[in-house]
């Protein structure tokens, strides 16, 4: 029995629409990332500032302005009526269809027009008053589908014939409903009460396929012109089938915009408010077309846009309708003609944008890590917006088309929101924006800054930080972290300092870093010093580079041929035969406690005094002031995993030295690998840690630098000279500190965030264990990482084939770009990354697109 609500007590009717919200169909689906649709014509949705404002008298003068005039070209309008209630007694498609059909026999006009009206899914009580109304029909035009809905198999059509006599080529009006209701309220109420609840991303795929209608039967631009036109229902706020609010429902198409504002008493406003609904969505709003209500509602309305976008003005509607408005149609002629130059117009010109851009980009831009000679114009991705973890990118070098393509690495590791928290962010940083701007941070406090710090503190710092120092990106972060590294070692050894030839004025102590090879710390001159050699601080890249530390060379782990494995470094290697935990049964294992009282374990710690006795032995003026360490996965190395036991190991040998401990998690951190911090992986605390990337959901730069009381305590004095002299004009900016705030409180929520595991703050295993272990075993692959939101392989190359430079994976990553995933590789090393609100069903997916495309590359290197 469907669920009435008007049965229900209102604190009910609360629960079960707020339970719709959050239900999994409220959500946009990741895996709609397959989207696609034509560019080849003008597509524009309408949208109403409020109900019963005229949209569908809009679309039907649209329809007449396309197909009414003189000219004998053929034209093909299509009007789609994605979600109807009220139906079969009110349908705004048939609407169009029977008022064109007036308007052409009222106009005389010189073309043949063939209009058609469908209705492709109604649920299954609309369907029976259909049933009801069509008498001796039998039921076998209708399917009996899935979720409620009945699939009706036919439609009404007729040829409307114009005085210039029958032609070669007949223009078409099509009209079409694609999911009706019967109880004319609310889509949501209507769906709940009838059974018949149709999911987001089921609506968008039927959406994507009629959008093709319009380029689906081969004809060419110059043979027949086509317009889409999609009406929405109800206001631009009004929810949809699932409860998803439409204006959130449509945005993976960011199809432009036509809205149909309000004329009346209060329309100001709700005008207003709808335009800046769709703004903060990132539509565009080509038009804003009104009907005359006597109150000239237009022209506060054209000052508040600043002449921006046009705002056209319709006739007032007569009271007495005998003539079937035909009067009102012919007066309101050439604003529906102005209308549609201005939609032509506006099209143009987005085409010629989009088409432009590669060519500009190659000629102005300079890309960071980037061989322009290598990337030729065609090779630009062009990038018209993101919903999501989607990007829409452009293609058109063979045909004018949007698709979806999955951020598979997460916007250089910055990016976590789903849809809806990406609305969240935009509402938050403009309201922060409109109340702030940017401020003065030294010696202020305002509340976005506050929350971001005690969130830092209670989240990302428990247990052990009590101080947060802010700053605008991930390497600046370090540089602030090396500082107050070096404070804090010099006042803890202030009694050797004289003996080391200074005191805490001089400069004669030189300082170096203990860091891992293969680490990587960002790209500014004291960040790249405290990391080793690489492709990043070669001669070309940085000549004063000297590598300004004591670099180990770790032990990794990883999967290969479907087995965790221990990889030790060189001078561990004849150790092999006497170490037992080589191999792992699961990652659990490797991340366990106990393997501290394990042989391996005392291995480390004697490896580690015996590598910085060696230090000091060569280094007579040095010191090693700092560690500074990725925990447990380095990025931009090459994605390699660290044993978390040697890093462990590595962190309490220094801390037990009194050298300070750096955790560089501008990656890691903010449950990047399933964990808030990787402090909870590694099971050891540092002394500094640095923030960034997924702090702020990926929308705007922030970083934060987080210290122990004992290392803030170095900097405290008398003079202002002992204070940390560091400092950016928009350190701690209100709209970054917003931003965090919302991210890291959504992330950590059970309500918003559900791969998060009820019984703790981790993250649910989000790669299908199975799937990783068998890609692991492809004869192509030399090993795999899965750990959190991170999934990376290496594929086996030698020479030239390996290494940042190589260009090994190019063909497989085009592959995948067709199959509307967007990856960026090391080399040979390519990885896919999702957000930690990912559904373990996306990341599936992308697996076995992956997987299915190693075989192919494998095929290929095999010829």
């Amino acid at each position: 029995m469907p669920l009435l609500f008007s049965t229900l007590s209102t604190a009910t009717r609360r629960r079960v629409y707020l339970k719709s919200l959050f239900s999994s169909s409220r959500f946009i689906s990741t895996t709609s990332f397959a989207l696609e649709y034509p560019l080849s014509h003008p597509i524009y949705t309408v949208w109403g500032s409020n109900t019963a404002v005229g949209k569908t008298l809009v679309s039907a003068g649209i329809a007449a302005s396309f197909l009414t005039p003189t000219s004998t070209s053929p034209f093909k309008f299509i009007y789609l009526k994605p979600v109807q209630t009220g139906f079969p007694s009110d349908s705004d498609s048939r609407f169009v269809y029977r008022k064109f059909g007036e308007i052409f026999g009222h106009r005389k006009c010189n073309r043949t027009v063939f209009a058609s009206d469908e209705t492709v899914r109604v649920s299954a009580p609309a369907g029976e008053l259909v049933l009801g109304s069509r008498g001796s029909v039998e039921t076998q035009n209708f399917t009996k589908c899935e979720s409620g809905f009945w699939e009706l198999g036919s439609c009404d059509g007729r040829k409307l014939e114009g005085e210039g006599g029958e032609e070669v080529r007949v223009s078409e009006l099509i009209c079409k409903t694609m999911y009706a209701w019967r109880d004319p309220v609310s889509p949501h109420l209507a769906a709940e009460r009838e059974n018949a609840v149709v999911a987001d991303a089921e609506l968008l795929e039927m959406l994507k396929k009629c959008l093709c209608i319009g380029s689906d039967d081969g004809m060419r631009e110059d043979e027949v012109g086509v317009f889409t036109l999609i009406e929405t229902a109800g206001g631009v706020a009004s929810p949809g089938p699932s409860g998803s609010l439409q204006c959130d429902l449509y945005r993976p198409f960011r199809l432009p915009a036509l809205l149909v504002g309000d004329g009346r008493l209060g329309g100001i406003s709700s005008t207003i408010s709808a335009y800046e609904s769709l703004k903060l969505r990132g539509y565009d709003v080509v038009a804003v077309v009104l009907e005359d209500q006597g109150l000239v509602n237009d022209v506060p309305l054209l000052s508040y846009l600043r002449n921006r976008v046009p705002v056209l003005v319709l006739p007032p509607i007569p009271a007495d309708m005998s003539d079937n408005l035909m009067a009102w149609f012919d007066e309101s002629y050439s604003v529906f003609g102005s209308l549609k130059e201005v939609m032509l117009s506006s099209y143009s010109e987005r085409m010629q944008r989009l088409h432009d851009m590669p060519k500009k980009a190659v000629e102005i831009f300079w890309w960071p890590f980037t061989q322009h000679k290598l990337v030729p114009e065609e090779n630009v991705t062009v990038i018209d917006s993101r919903c999501g973890e989607n990007f829409s990118v452009h293609k058109g070098k063979y045909q004018d088309v949007m698709i979806q393509q999955f951020d598979a690495c997460a916007s250089w590791w910055t990016q976590g929101p789903d849809a809806t928290l990406q609305i969240e962010l935009a509402r938050d940083m403009g309201y922060t924006a409109a109340r702030f701007g940017h401020v003065m941070f030294p010696t202020n406090v305002y509340e976005p800054v506050l929350k971001c710090a005690e969130l830092l503190l209670e989240g990302v710092g428990k247990g052990w930080a009590s101080r947060s120092y802010f700053s605008d990106n991930g390497s600046t972060a370090i540089e602030i972290a090396l500082k107050m590294a070096f404070r804090k070692f010099l006042f803890d050894h202030e009694e050797h300092v004289a003996s080391w030839g200074s005191d805490m004025k001089g400069t004669h102590v030189e300082l170096k870093v203990l860091a891992l090879k293969g680490s990587y710390h960002g790209d500014t001159l004291g960040a790249m010093e405290a990391q080793s050699p690489s492709p990043y601080t070669g001669f070309l890249q940085q000549p004063w580079y000297s590598g300004r530390g004591f670099f180990l060379d770790p032990p990794l782990v990883h999967i290969c041929d479907g087995t965790w494995r221990l990889s030790l470094p060189g001078k561990l290697r004849s150790y092999e035969e006497k170490v037992a935990d080589m191999f792992f049964g699961s990652r659990d294992e490797i991340f366990s406690k106990s393997r501290d009282d394990s042989s391996l374990a005392r291995l480390y710690a004697s490896h580690i005094s015996e590598e910085l006795l060696v230090f000091s032995a060569e280094n007579l003026s040095a010191h090693i002031g700092a560690l500074i360490l990725e925990p447990v996965i380095q990025g931009a190395g090459g994605m390699q995993m660290i044993d978390p036991l040697f890093q462990r190991t590595l962190v309490n040998e220094c801390q037990y030295r009194k050298i300070p401990v750096i955790f560089d998690e501008v990656f890691t951190g903010f449950w990047r690998l399933g964990a808030e911090s990787a402090t909870e992986l590694l099971l050891c605390k540092p002394d500094i840690a640095c923030f960034a990337k997924l702090m702020t959901g990926g929308i705007i730069p922030l970083a934060a630098t987080l210290a122990t009381d004992a290392v803030f305590d170095a900097f405290v004095g008398d003079s202002k000279l002992k204070a940390l002299l560091h400092g950016h004009s928009y350190s701690a900016h209100a709209l970054g500190c917003a931003a965090a705030s919302k991210s890291i409180n959504w992330f950590k929520d059970h309500r918003t965030n559900h791969n998060l595991k009820t019984e703790g703050s981790m993250l649910r295993e989000l790669w299908d264990v199975e799937l990783v272990h068998q890609i692991s075993l492809h004869p192509v692959v030399h090993r795999v990482v899965s750990l959190g939101t991170v999934f990376a392989l290496e594929l086996k190359a030698e020479g030239c084939n390996a290494g940042y430079a190589s260009k090994y994976a190019n063909n497989l990553l085009e592959k995948l770009y067709e199959d509307g995933v967007y990856m960026r590789p090391l080399g040979n090393v390519i990885y896919l990354m999702c957000g930690p609100c990912t559904s373990p069903a996306t990341c599936e997916r992308l697996l076995e697109i992956l997987y299915k495309r190693l075989q192919e590359f494998g095929k290929e290197q095999s010829v």
